[in-house]
């Protein structure tokens, strides 16, 4: 996506420079203005601008698990004893203890907002370039369910947040605008998703592989649903998705396999390419999650230095039954630390060979089959109870992994069951922080993760070398069920407000 990118900006300084020769140097313009209006003339030119959105969720995905996983019971970190200069920037969402004047917290609420722009901006501009009408409405899927999904990560990340749907011409503007409450913010995804889904087609062309499609608008469009309760519309709606093709792979490693990526189990991943090539393209997941101390042991490459974060915990290592293929696949227990002579795990779904140093080919699931089965087992059960329907797709998941059927379960028993499915099937793959949220209560999630903080702090799942834990570490409160809007914003624009406890 970076190198159509790069030809994006070549196309417009050449634009710029034209432009230049023809007017009196004295008159005084704005040559990103000049830039943006002479662009967007045709379909060419209106997808280089959507690779560009595509782009910015390469950089989502890069930081995502701080914010989604390690902040649950499913991962931790590989304790440095000789550096804590992390210790406030990542450690802390482990344990609990980030603040308003976090530099990620930061970074990821400004990420989201400039992907926000951007796809606002392209779906403004494009409606002056000359294009069909079914060329136009795939382009405006696309940067719908773009924006779409940002939203739907901002509103369960931060609660009531901006909205903003049209281009901001000034940095200024930006001041005007105050959070919106999340039935509103809601809304917009729903609209969204739903012209999404009219507009994008099933499958495209081999050259078009990984752009969003209607079933990925129609997945997340019923996940949104299951998130706000909305049962009925959940099960009508991700029954479409039946009915479009998908189908779960034989083998659960070959779902993360970067030679078989975007394949019949995959409704939506966000695209990388390994390489020797220098244009950006590639992930490098392993070398975040490898092990600190294990050089090229994990990634299979010499002058390795993997950083030891998003280290799967000793809890979810043992939430998985006997016999469950899954584990093998998800998570490495081959390691040991120099130092400590004891087992460090590791995520083994993003571990693939690959030849240059820190470039892998990994793509990362954001939305596949499994995930559609599972949420219609918990909106069929959230309905009516464990139906029939609910225990075939519940089954149907758990029969890939080597696991025998269920049955038998009441209601409530059924939803624990599938919470526990969820969290085996998409292990490290971002969904556990909005899974936890959207099944318990806020005090039911209080008291869930101090249990699991007990545990983690009384018997750390990769040990400490003799150095305690704050008193202060792993005591969960219930406000940070929300993260705090950041304060550099606060300052900015006074009229946001800050989430309570902060």
């Amino acid at each position: 996506m970076k190198n159509k990118t790069i030809k994006l900006l070549i196309a417009g300084l050449l634009i710029l420079s034209a432009g230049a020769c023809r007017k009196n140097y004295l008159e005084k313009t704005d040559p990103t203005r000049i830039n943006q209006d002479l662009f967007y003339r045709n379909h060419t030119e209106v997808e280089q601008a959507i690779n560009g959105c595509y782009s910015l969720l390469q950089s989502i995905a890069n930081t995502q698990w701080l914010f989604n996983e390690m902040v649950t019971d499913n991962t931790t970190f590989d304790f440095n004893p000789d550096d804590r200069g992390q210790a406030d920037k990542i450690e802390s969402y482990e344990t609990w203890t980030y603040t308003a004047v976090n530099g990620n917290i930061t970074d990821w609420y400004n990420l989201h907002y400039s992907a926000i722009h951007n796809v606002n901006n392209a779906l403004y501009r494009m409606q002056k370039a000359e294009l069909t009408d079914s060329l136009k409405n795939v382009d405006e899927g696309q940067l719908k369910f773009m924006r779409a999904y940002l939203y739907f990560e901002l509103v369960q990340y931060f609660g009531e947040v901006v909205l903003i749907t049209q281009p901001i011409e000034k940095a200024s503007d930006a001041w005007n605008y105050s959070r919106k409450p999340e039935d509103s913010i809601y809304l917009q995804i729903e609209t969204d998703l739903k012209d999404a889904s009219n507009g994008l087609p099933v499958r495209y062309t081999t050259t078009h592989t990984g752009r969003a499609t209607k079933g990925a608008a129609l997945t997340l469009l019923g996940k949104m649903y299951l998130t706000r309760k909305k049962y009925t519309e959940a099960i009508n709606t991700l029954n479409q998705v039946l009915s479009l093709g998908y189908q779960l792979v034989p083998d659960y490693a070959e779902v993360f396999d970067p030679v078989k990526k975007n394949g019949p189990e995959s409704i939506f991943e966000i695209q990388y390419k390994g390489g020797a090539d220098d244009l950006g393209e590639w992930s490098s997941f392993i070398y975040t999650f490898g092990p600190r101390l294990s050089g090229s042991a994990v990634t299979g490459v010499d002058k390795s230095n993997p950083s030891g974060w998003n280290v799967p915990t000793n809890d979810v290592i043992n939430a998985y039954e006997a016999d469950d293929k899954r584990k093998a696949a998800s998570i490495g227990l081959d390691f040991k630390s120099p130092k400590t002579k004891q087992v460090v795990p590791y995520i083994k779904k993003y571990q693939h060979p690959h030849s240059v140093l820190g470039r892998t080919d990994d793509n990362w699931p954001v939305l596949r089959y499994a995930d559609v089965l599972l949420m219609l087992a918990e909106a069929l059960n959230e309905k009516d109870g464990p139906t029939g329907d609910a225990y075939k797709y519940l089954n149907m998941v758990r029969q890939r992994a080597g696991l025998d059927n269920v049955s038998g379960l009441a209601q409530t028993s059924f939803r624990e069951k599938v919470l526990h499915e969820r969290r085996m099937e998409l292990a490290f793959e971002n969904w556990r922080w909005f899974d936890l949220k959207r099944t318990m209560t806020t005090q039911e999630l209080t008291a869930f993760l101090n249990a699991y903080g007990a545990k983690e702090k009384a018997n750390p799942t990769v040990p400490r070398q003799g150095i305690p834990s704050s008193t202060s570490d792993y005591k969960f409160e219930s406000f940070r069920a929300l993260y705090p809007i950041p304060n550099n914003e606060l300052i900015i624009n006074k009229g946001l407000g800050q989430n309570p406890g902060y």
